[in-house]
């Protein structure tokens, strides 16, 4: 295969040196995508919320099968532009496993309890710098997704930047602003990715500047809200709180376009036909033939051909993909079942975080009751101070799939809970 010329050394290289192996058949992307399928931060993800909680039903997504998903849309959105642009060819196009990688690993901070989990944890942690998905992905992509001695994997700067989808830090968010935020010590992963270059003052904290997106990381956004406008709506269905019935009162309510309408009506003869897994995969395929690239200017174009480009797409899959999601919203996520769900994953991950924070967070207690891995607890002793020990209890709840959690949460506060076969 000829040599790419879409990507440079800048693209390859790494905050730290990467050890050399002889015979070494993969590129520095392709090491980047087997580290990530490999680690146990992506195989926890087949016990994570995505829309229902995992287990429920063996047929409903997961975080790990949404992330699959989305892979697949994101190297087929590559390999379609490769075909349509007068830019890209043989030797020149954007790297699908590079695109893989970001798409694989765009979850992988996500905590238990999907979003309702997110916003839990984000409430507990405002005192210490904050939790936001985004990143927690980055920390542990850096930091500690290999836990013996607490090692990330030393990602390439353009898996970097396609990861990051958020480039405000906690201290920079404007103060209306609750979430897409980077950690604050995470400055200096995000310097590296920047090149060492510093932000326009145009391109301000904030929607500005989390709108700052490389190629890639513009591609998985779009590839993300395909997979989750069309699936959440199709696991909505099955699980019965999408009918034909309800949408059909929904959009009497709502003030629709012709154009909604007619997609409101495309769903319900999907419905009614029992055709719905096979109409809405159809329209994954409009999803990816609707991407054009557009060339672009900013400041990091000189650097970086990732940079030299906008990913439009039509306008008309834009309106139908914020319309599922708005079904998907009123219809599934705001129903009295999955706000009931959502209130005792806030109970559960609240009682364990309090809990947690009294013995390890706010004084430092060489002698107590043993709450966390010892491993964990020994870090913490050398926590300097209250919000480096949060972190590290919050690395370990956000790491929690939703069995772990519910049963963790059992054993402390459950009286019936605790046999010694609970422990195995």
């Amino acid at each position: 295969m000829p040599e790419n010329r879409f990507y440079t050394a800048f693209d390859f290289a790494t905050l730290d040196p990467r050890p050399q192996h002889e015979g070494e058949y993969r590129n520095a992307f392709q090491i980047d995508r087997d580290r990530i399928i490999h680690s146990s931060a992506f195989r926890r993800l087949q016990n994570k919320t995505q829309v229902f909680l995992s287990g429920e039903y063996d047929f409903y997504r997961t975080r790990l099968t949404h992330s699959i998903e989305v892979a697949q849309i994101g190297r087929s959105i590559c390999a379609w532009l490769t075909q349509q642009s007068e830019v890209l060819g043989d030797d020149c196009f954007i790297d699908a496993d590079l695109v893989e990688s970001t798409c694989l690993s765009h979850d992988l901070g996500h905590p238990p309890f999907g979003h309702a989990g997110e916003r839990t944890l984000h409430r507990l942690m405002e005192p210490y710098g904050g939790f936001e998905g985004n990143a927690q992905t980055l920390r542990i992509l850096t930091q500690t997704l290999f836990s013996e001695g607490r090692n990330g994997m030393n990602p390439t700067r353009a898996l970097l930047d396609g990861v990051l989808k958020y480039k405000t830090l906690f201290a920079e968010k404007p103060a209306n602003k609750t979430n897409h935020y980077l950690y604050n010590d995470q400055e200096r992963w995000l310097d590296f990715t920047m090149g060492g270059q510093a932000f326009p003052i145009e391109i301000t904290p904030g929607k500005a500047r989390n709108g700052f997106k490389s190629i890639e990381c513009q591609i998985m956004d779009w590839a993300d809200d395909t997979a989750y406008s069309l699936n959440d709506i199709a696991d909505g269905i099955h699980a019965g709180f999408v009918n034909v019935q309800r949408l059909e009162r929904w959009a009497e309510e709502q003030t629709l376009s012709e154009d909604d309408k007619a997609d409101v009506a495309f769903l319900c003869k999907a419905m009614r036909e029992n055709r719905v897994e096979g109409r809405l995969n159809r329209l994954i395929g409009e999803c990816i033939r609707a991407t054009t690239l557009v060339p672009a200017a900013n400041f990091l174009s000189q650097s970086a051909r990732r940079h030299q480009f906008v990913l439009e797409i039509d306008p008309v899959q834009r309106r139908r993909a914020d319309l599922h999601k708005k079904i998907a919203l009123d219809l599934v996520f705001l129903s009295p079942q999955l706000q009931q769900l959502d209130h005792k994953a806030d109970f559960i991950l609240t009682r364990l975080f309090e809990v947690l924070r009294d013995r390890y967070i706010e004084s430092v207690q060489p002698k107590g009751l043993h709450l966390m891995p010892a491993a964990i607890e020994k870090e913490i002793q050398t926590g300097a101070d209250a919000s480096i020990r949060a972190r590290l209890v919050c690395d370990w709840i956000a790491n929690m799939t939703d069995h772990f959690a519910f049963r963790t949460y059992r054993r402390l506060f459950d009286a019936d809970f605790g046999s010694i076969t609970d422990f195995v």
